[in-house]
């Protein structure tokens, strides 16, 4: 499997597969404690904003390969294999798929989320190459054993491959689905700023946390931002050490007059303010953007 970009992308066909690759956003974030391999553990409500990237799946007679395009592409063209191919890859083993026969694909991802800003944007690229592939191919894996596949790619892939709102928990290998949660809007805010995963890991501060109880979040939109309010991300205040640009982000949205709670995402430095309704979502948005030209400004619904 070779990795290549293109200008031109190739025609589609009625073959050709769709899929989604959402926003990942981690409404809560605990990290309650470290293995001895070095992974953390952590429990948090694992949510899904309805903007992302796009990967189109056609079908091709040998070799799989990948085509990079969108508005933040060349963050990801000079990686000579990223996650999508090592999907691929794993899903095509895993299967037993004979790329002689039928194990060849075109793989086009248009990149619309920043890279490495928190929203999980590679493992949901990652996710939806299984879920696009294991389609072109037919391939009939049980659940349980593609999330495991999944978790060896990455901690956050198996969320992904879900898409749907859950409580994760362990080092991601542990979800728990939760009750219907209320209509919100998000609007997600990234200043374009890089922030080492690792060494935001590597600079928080204090105790693990205690997982707060009760983990499932209560129904109703005052009572759900109440139970947010009480879990914050465990990693925001080492990644606004890391980089004050996040300080300056959380700052704009909890400075909106309807936002109903402001936080950082998994490891940064992508925030979300969350609003109750798709006109203050928007007046917000528009408004940042605005004000700051240079950031990153998207407003989404969450997914159910």
């Amino acid at each position: 499997m070779t990795a290549r970009d293109a200008t031109a992308l190739p025609e589609t066909s009625e073959a050709t597969l769709f899929e989604d690759a959402w926003a990942k956003i981690n409404l809560t974030l605990q990290i309650t404690g470290r293995r001895p391999d070095g992974y953390h553990e952590l429990n948090s409500l694992v949510v899904f904003a309805q903007v992302g990237d796009k990967l189109s799946v056609a079908p091709a007679v040998d070799a799989v390969t990948l085509q990079v395009e969108g508005p933040f592409a060349d963050g990801l063209r000079a990686e000579p294999d990223n996650l999508v191919l090592r999907a691929a890859r794993a899903l095509a083993a895993e299967a037993a798929v004979d790329s002689a026969q039928r194990g060849g694909a075109v793989l086009t991802l248009t990149k619309n989320l920043p890279v490495a800003s928190g929203i999980g944007g590679g493992s949901a690229d990652a996710a939806a190459a299984l879920r696009g592939l294991a389609r072109l191919w037919d391939v009939g894996l049980a659940p349980d054993r593609l999330e495991a596949l999944a978790l060896r790619l990455g901690a956050d892939v198996p969320v992904c491959l879900r898409g749907v709102p859950v409580v994760m928990s362990g080092i991601g290998e542990r979800l728990e689905p939760v009750p219907a949660l209320p209509p919100l809007w998000f609007v997600l805010v990234n200043p374009r700023v890089a922030v080492s995963t690792a060494a935001v890991f590597a600079g928080r501060e204090g105790t693990f946390s205690q997982a707060a109880e009760p983990l499932l979040p209560p129904l109703g939109l005052a009572a759900l931002i109440d139970w947010l309010a009480a879990r914050p991300n465990d990693l925001q205040a080492a990644a606004c050490r890391q980089a004050p640009a996040v300080v300056e982000v959380l700052a704009a949205l909890e400075g909106l007059s309807d936002c109903l709670l402001a936080r950082m995402s998994g490891s940064g430095a992508t925030c979300f303010g969350l609003f109750e309704s798709e006109e203050a979502a928007l007046y917000a948005a528009e408004a940042l953007a605005l004000q700051h030209s240079d950031w990153w400004v998207a407003p989404a619904l969450l997914r159910a």
